[in-house]
């Protein structure tokens, strides 16, 4: 007779004729789908190998195979609320090995039956057998990524160069939401800049090595920024030592040189951002090479905004923010204007 089924032999301290019936023991236990099969807890081993009896309701959980595998029998049963209590009646300990769902319906009925104040209620314990650590939703987008890349026919077709403009405006949007400050706003668009790495990740996979096209995945981009992340943070991972943001700086700019091996300073400056923008970050690497460039004695409005950029740069402005900030002044003085009009 196996010693998980409801007709075990009962433990010591269980009931005996004509005394009280002890309640039991009800432990639901619940599991990731963003951990692996068989990684649970140190609890949750002990809690299945003590239990009488180990139940759940769907015979295709991906930890079944590890719990037979380690010796628990697990009865494939879908009890009801009244149905579990008297499953536990006589001091006996009944697991639940919780679905995905997380068995809503069975806790609500224990619920209701605890409510009625008329029902002996065994103890009842969540068991959390293995959870989430800070992160673990990603897995959830690289999944839904790809199924949408499998099953999408606009999303299945999109390209690199197809998506790049796309990236521009996300990213767009993200800055006008902090600048904005709203928080709701924030995350959202946070959250569509993340869909763009995704996505372009997702694509990369099915690079074509004849083409010259290396195929890579989310891992390596994850990968590749945490190398780099360590590599620069030596007064974080390694020997070195800063106390002010301007050392941490000298760190970065320096491992940075090493690593990219440039023979200008220009190097690695994209041409293609805002004009502003553009300027300001041609300033502040002459700046820090200390290299002392006169500007162009040419007259005419771009030689004008590249002396303001590099003004602004130098008192620690950013151009582009502070233009932006004053087109907003502009745009809101022109809906007042507007609005007097209107009246």
């Amino acid at each position: 007779m196996n010693a998980n089924s409801p007709e075990a032999t009962p433990r010591p301290e269980q009931a005996t004729p004509g005394t009280a019936a002890a309640p039991g023991r009800i432990v639901l236990l619940t599991t990731s789908h963003r951990v692996a099969p068989g990684l649970l807890s140190w609890p949750a081993w002990q809690a299945l190998h003590a239990a009488d009896q180990v139940l759940c309701a769907d015979g295709t959980h991906p930890q079944l195979p590890y719990l037979r595998e380690a010796g628990i029998t697990v009865d494939e049963a879908s009890p009801a609320a009244q149905e579990l209590v008297d499953a536990c009646a006589g001091g006996r300990t009944v697991v639940v090995v919780a679905t995905g769902e997380g068995e809503p319906a069975l806790t609500d009925g224990l619920a209701r039956l605890a409510g009625t104040g008329r029902v002996d209620m065994p103890e009842l314990e969540l068991l959390p057998a293995s959870y989430d650590l800070p992160g673990a939703r990603l897995l959830d987008l690289v999944q839904v990524m790809d199924r949408i890349r499998a099953e999408c026919p606009w999303s299945s077709r999109q390209t690199h160069m197809g998506l790049a403009k796309y990236g521009i405006e996300e990213a767009y949007e993200l800055v006008e939401a902090i600048e904005e400050g709203d928080r709701d706003e924030l995350r959202e668009e946070l959250g569509d800049v993340l869909l763009q790495v995704v996505f372009h990740a997702r694509i990369a996979e099915e690079g074509r090595p004849e083409d010259g096209e290396a195929p890579f995945s989310i891992d390596d981009v994850a990968g590749g920024i945490v190398a780099k992340l360590i590599h620069r943070h030596p007064h974080v991972f390694g020997d070195e030592t800063a106390t002010t943001p301007e050392e941490v700086k000298e760190h970065w700019l320096r491992t940075k040189a090493v690593e990219k091996q440039r023979t200008s300073v220009t190097e690695g400056i994209p041409l293609g951002q805002p004009g502003l923008a553009l300027a300001a970050k041609l300033a502040s690497r002459a700046r820090t090479a200390n290299l002392d460039i006169p500007l162009p004695p040419v007259e005419g409005i771009g030689y004008d905004l590249l002396a303001l950029a590099v003004r602004a740069e130098s008192e620690g402005v950013d151009p582009e923010a502070a233009l932006r900030a004053a087109a907003r002044a502009y745009r809101d003085a022109i809906r007042e204007t507007e609005g007097g009009d209107r009246a």
